[in-house]
């Protein structure tokens, strides 16, 4: 008979705020990482600290903010009014404190929860808040959130505002490293939304005179729209908008009180909504919603008071209300569009034209395309139920209820050994895995109709659900994991390709990796080194003296599933592939997938620097 568990009063514990915080950080921050994806915890943390920032720009004090990023030291110094002295140490480390839920002072403030410095304090192996005000100033240190020195009013000259200095705990955020391209697409955002506004990132200048439509530009290549951005402004409300030339899919970038809601929400449906309607009821006709959307590239920013979002890090607006006695989110939108996106076509009539013309084409490839997506879209299912190329996971991306869907990954792999391996050592919650049957087609040039008649490109449509845009992406991380040979590396570059044919937005949004894994695995019988490069192999084999053996990684499939689980873990190494904003997408797909032949072998060979390094290691 099994012994009974005794469950008495010493079983019964209470945590403390900075515990609670340590011990689930995903409640509070979403998923940690390295700091190789754009959502990973590190920039989470640096834009809680932000948002107070910003939250004075909007009140109408500091036009100023200077951000410093020094190795993992992060500096964030505003000129607003500065924490009032007498609270700085409570602000910081005191859950459900804080001058947000005073509607009279913050009324369409950024965060409204209390939480968000205090998760930094916590999370943070060095904390120090400064605040200035009245020629005095106060500061506090703390370390994992425990007070460790604390410095009262001080009479200084400095000008008022509030200083804050963090280093993220490494035995959290295990190996990271701050991207510079996230941070500044962070900040970015920050004056798009926030006119008037200049945030210096370590000594360079951001500033924004036209909001979304900034975005817009910035985030595309000029050649690739279609006609120029439309940019409507309004009471609480902005928008842009213009079409693709070359991409398929749809494309939305969403704010609500100027947090990035990456993934849309009641907002973004009614922008999506009051678009279309405008148009049928502009030209008169029934379009399909699917023609009036094709291609879009969209930006909608709202203010909102009190906002309820569907998750922790507030990246889906949940609200239905606008607050302050106006309509609904979904009225109020479709009332502002309805009335601005009709004056506008009504105004530039070659834009209407060029606008119709699109819608048309358009319908007429759809009508086109219905039969053989009818059969794709059979085949897909049938193969869900029928074969091996999809292991999938318990959780989605889209499931915002769950703490871990921001971890959600597919791997793709090629052959049978490798995703054997990855399978058996995955975490079946959040990680999935796509198996490749040989090499991908190449598909620059080609038409989406390749992507229904081609079986791996229709399975993994299928798989990702992105036919129609990113609103019902399965999974945050697409991996691909190939060999490090010739092999995998050509495999890498026909997904790529893939991708930024039919898919670009997946690329634009950070949601596409290289999967790194070890060249060599260093071990003696005490000690394993897993090593990514010669020089990791060299530093390893000093550090283990002798000769210890060593083995040369040539394939996926060589790799236990006993050593996979290190390298898809909490140790896992994620390159991001990001796009060249100088070159469009079609200069880019030209260039390395195209005949240009002669252009070609001259770039390699002027890059073939780093190969000639890696030769002169291995001999």
């Amino acid at each position: 008979m099994a012994q009974e568990t005794k469950y008495t009063e010493d079983n019964i514990r209470s945590l403390d705020w900075k515990e609670h915080i340590r011990m689930r950080p995903g409640m509070y921050i979403g998923k940690l990482g390295d700091g190789s994806s754009p959502d990973d915890g590190i920039y989470i943390l640096v834009k809680e600290v932000l948002d107070n920032s910003i939250d004075e720009f909007v009140m109408g004090t500091g036009k100023t903010i200077e951000v410093s990023i020094q190795g993992n030291k992060v500096i964030v110094r505003d000129y607003g009014r500065g924490i009032p002295l007498g609270k700085v140490v409570d602000v910081v480390s005191k859950m459900n404190t804080g001058g947000k839920y005073d509607s009279r002072a913050f009324k369409k403030s950024v965060g409204l929860n209390g939480v968000g410095t205090k998760a930094v304090n916590a999370l943070s192996t060095f904390f120090r808040v400064e605040s200035t005000r009245d020629g005095k100033s106060a500061s506090a240190e703390f370390e994992k959130g425990n007070l460790t020195n604390q410095d009262l009013l001080e009479e200084t000259t400095r000008r008022r505002g509030t200083k804050v200095t963090f280093i993220a705990d490494e035995a959290i955020f295990k190996n990271y490293k701050y991207r510079p391209e996230y941070v500044i697409r962070l900040l970015k955002n920050y004056v798009y939304l926030n006119p008037g506004l200049t945030i210096v990132f370590n000594g360079e200048k951001y500033y924004s005179e036209n909001g979304l439509k900034d975005l817009l530009e910035d985030n595309n290549n000029v050649e690739d729209m279609l006609y120029p951005i439309i940019h409507l402004k309004g009471d609480d409300i902005e928008v842009a908008m213009t079409h693709s030339k070359t991409q398929y899919s749809e494309e939305y970038h969403s704010f609500v009180n100027g947090q990035n809601t990456t993934q849309g929400g009641t907002h973004q449906a009614a922008f999506r909504e009051a678009v279309v309607k405008t148009i049928r009821e502009f030209y008169g006709k029934n379009f399909d919603a699917s023609d009036v959307r094709k291609s879009i590239i969209g930006a909608i920013s709202i203010k909102v008071m009190e906002p309820v979002f569907e998750s922790q890090t507030k990246t889906k607006l949940g609200s239905t209300e606008m607050g302050g006695g106006l309509p609904t989110v979904r009225t109020y939108i479709n009332d502002f569009v309805k009335t601005k996106l009709d004056n506008f076509l009504h105004k530039n009539t070659v834009i209407a034209e060029t606008l119709q013309k699109k819608i048309l084409q358009a319908e007429k490839e759809r009508k086109e395309l219905s039969g053989i997506r009818k059969l794709a879209r059979d085949r897909a299912k049938k193969a869900n139920l029928h074969n091996k190329k999809l292991r999938d996971c318990r959780i989605h991306f889209g499931d915002t209820k769950k703490e871990d869907y921001l971890n959600t990954t597919l791997f793709i792999t090629e052959g049978d050994s490798a995703s054997g391996s990855i399978t058996k050592s995955r975490n079946v919650n959040t990680q999935a895995v796509f198996s490749l049957k040989g090499k991908p087609l190449n598909s620059y040039g080609l038409t989406k109709k390749i992507v229904y008649e081609n079986e791996e490109f229709n399975l993994l449509q299928a798989a990702l659900n992105i036919e129609d845009g990113l609103e019902g992406l399965r999974y945050n991380n697409i991996v691909i994991a190939t060999d490090a040979d010739v092999d995998g590396m050509h495999i890498r570059l026909l997904l790529i390709t893939f991708f930024l044919q039919f898919f670009p937005e997946v690329i634009k949004e950070g949601h596409l990796y290289i999967l790194e894994t070890p060249l060599f695995r260093v071990r003696n019988k005490k000690e394993t080194h897993y090593c990514y490069s010669e020089a990791e192999k060299q530093a390893a084999i000093n550090k283990l003296r002798g000769k210890p053996e060593i083995t040369r990684f040539k394939g996926l499939g060589e790799i236990s599933p006993n050593e996979f689980v290190h390298f898809i873990g909490d140790d896992i190494r994620l390159d991001p592939v990001m796009l060249d904003k100088e070159m469009s997408i079609d200069q880019m797909l030209q260039f390395y997938m195209g005949k240009n032949t002669p252009d070609r072998q001259k770039f390699i060979i002027e890059n073939l620097k780093v190969e000639q390094d890696i030769i002169t290691m291995k001999e």
